[in-house]
């Protein structure tokens, strides 16, 4: 007689028909060790279905099926038990995790989280509670939102000074500069909070608009909120919208007219010098009337801030130090060198130069980087002198007589002009000719200039004529050719100065009135607005500078009257 067992087991395992209830059920009772309990007294019943290897049967039909019998309550327990242990397990490694964490980290978690060592499922219900409640915020009406928004009245306060609330006013009569401010006769008194609003306007009016350095950074989140701000904007505020390249268009230079830079100085001595400040927002001027001026540079008062007078000194040029501390100065008819210390306030006469024989100092410059100072001499000689100790370092000379010279940006070379119409090319450590060659159509040069990014060599002839070349070109080839011949003036090129950004070069003649062009960079063609001829102001020019950053452009003239202009092209000054 066969056993009970293996046929059971073959039962459960063979049979591809069982109910899905049961087949867990058979799952669960090999995962506990425990057998499938059957009411007893009962066996299988290989009648009603099909046995091993027997035909299979008819179902009974479906009114005399019995509905599927539920799980015993024993499996039950056992699933119970089975959970509850698993949950023992999860606590226990949990806490073995809570050990090894800091106790900041605990009290960290307890603060955010709260009180859930008991049940993490609660903490998995609390934060599934706060994304329901956040939807359902973000869902409610504007109605209700305004209503949740209704918290009881703040308190009246039980004391109010009057005198609060009075807004103090201003007295814009009877002071010079707030008078130039008042737009009517009814601004006798301007609120201070107005007043702070009219003198940002003339600040703004004055420099073209808002420098960079006085914007203030916007924070913006997303794209949306920026799209939102920007439309904000535009909406809040008139102008032109249109916004400028960062490069200079050609053709037509946009600029103003402003203020004298010499205005609450006037004189009537010819202007030698003009220049601007390397650090601040000051201007220089200087001239055969034995004085040099600095002024605050603002572009409708130019208020002045110091004079400095030299006696029987009539100053042929004047300049700043590379690092704007000091002003050196040179007479038409003296040896004698003038130092300004402006941190110190005193004035250091340099009589004589060891090693210099030059019975007159008159032009000179002074290197980019601060280090050197260089003398045009008689008979061809140019000295190069220390400009910390205002010795001499060593001599160079070229054939004839120098015309001008200056330093390239990089303070590493020095370029001459001769008055034979020969360029000199020196290097400033070893001082040796790197090379020379002769101006093209130039049989007397007056001016020489380079720019600042070391591009351009400009040298400007008696004939009116001012040559463009290449620096690479000036320092390898004998015989270079220039970019282009600028032709607009008929008498001899006296002056030539690039602007910082090497986008605009002036050129100006002393021996005609209103001969002054400004040339556009790179394509070293005309502005066709400037100067403007049927006003006639400019007449005789002697010096010119830009600003560091070129918001404005000063020249000075024979009357004793430092022009300025403003370039609205470039944003600051």
């Amino acid at each position: 007689m066969r056993s009970e067992v293996p046929r059971e087991r073959l039962r459960f395992s063979s049979n591809p028909t069982m109910p899905p209830e049961r087949r867990k059920r058979m799952k669960l009772d090999r995962r506990t060790g425990a057998k499938p309990k059957r009411k007893p007294g009962t066996r299988p019943d290989w009648k009603a279905g099909a046995g091993p290897g027997g035909p299979p049967k008819k179902a009974a039909p479906s009114s005399q099926r019995k509905p599927p019998a539920r799980p015993s309550a024993a499996a039950a327990a056992i699933a119970v038990a089975a959970a509850e242990e698993e949950r023992r397990l999860r606590q226990r490694n949990r806490l073995t995790l809570e050990e090894d964490k800091p106790a900041v980290e605990r009290c960290l978690e307890e603060l955010v989280f709260g009180d859930v060592e008991d049940d993490e499922d609660e903490l998995l219900r609390r934060l599934r509670g706060r994304r329901v409640q956040r939807h359902e915020d973000s869902s409610d009406s504007e109605v209700e939102n305004e209503a949740k928004g209704n918290f009881p009245p703040q308190k009246k306060p039980v004391w109010v000074d009057e005198e609060d609330e009075d807004e103090e006013m201003v007295d814009m009569v009877n002071n010079r500069f707030r008078k130039d401010m008042m737009k009517n006769a009814s601004e006798s008194k301007l609120s201070k909070d107005n007043l702070k609003k009219r003198l940002k306007e003339e600040f703004q009016h004055a420099m073209g608009g808002v420098p960079a350095w006085a914007e203030t950074n916007k924070r913006k989140s997303s794209s949306d909120d920026e799209s939102e701000e920007d439309e904000d904007d535009l909406l809040q505020r008139t102008g032109n919208f249109v916004s400028t390249s960062t490069s200079l268009p050609r053709g037509i230079l946009k600029m103003k007219n402003c203020q004298h830079a010499n205005a609450e100085r006037p004189t009537a001595a010819r202007i030698s010098s003009v220049q601007f400040h390397p650090g601040a927002q000051i201007v220089m001027v200087a001239g055969l009337d034995n004085a040099v001026s600095l002024f605050q540079v603002d572009g409708k008062t130019n208020p002045k801030i110091q004079s400095i007078y030299l006696e029987r000194f009539p100053i042929f040029k004047a300049c700043f130090s590379a690092n704007g501390e000091e002003v050196l100065a040179t007479s038409t008819h003296s040896k004698v060198l003038y130092v300004y210390d402006m941190l110190a306030g005193k004035l250091i006469p340099v009589h004589q130069v060891r090693g210099l024989k030059e019975k007159i100092v008159r032009s000179f410059e002074v290197s980019p980087d601060g280090s050197f100072l260089l003398i045009n001499g008689i008979a061809g000689y140019l000295h190069l002198l220390s400009m910390k100790t205002k010795e001499l370092i060593g001599s160079m000379k070229i054939n004839g007589r120098v015309a001008a010279s200056t330093f390239s940006s990089d303070s590493n070379k020095v370029y001459t002009s001769s008055g034979d119409g020969e360029v000199y090319v020196w290097d400033v450590n070893s001082r040796k000719c790197l090379n020379r060659f002769v101006d093209e159509g130039s049989l007397y040069g007056l001016s020489i200039a380079t720019s600042r990014n070391g591009q351009y060599v400009a040298c400007g002839s008696n004939c009116g004529v001012v040559n463009i070349y290449n620096q690479d070109s000036c320092l390898q080839e004998t015989n270079p050719k220039p970019i282009k011949a600028i032709m607009n003036l008929v008498t001899g090129v006296t002056s030539l100065t690039f602007n910082p950004t090497t986008e605009i070069l002036a050129i100006a003649s002393e021996k005609m009135k209103e001969a002054v062009r400004l040339i556009h960079l790179p394509s070293c063609t005309v502005f066709s607005n400037f100067p403007v001829i049927k006003k006639k102001n400019i007449s005789h020019i002697h010096t010119m500078d830009f600003s560091p950053r070129s918001g404005y452009f000063a020249l000075g003239n024979e009357k004793g009257k430092a022009l300025m202009y403003r370039l609205h092209h470039y944003s600051d000054f």
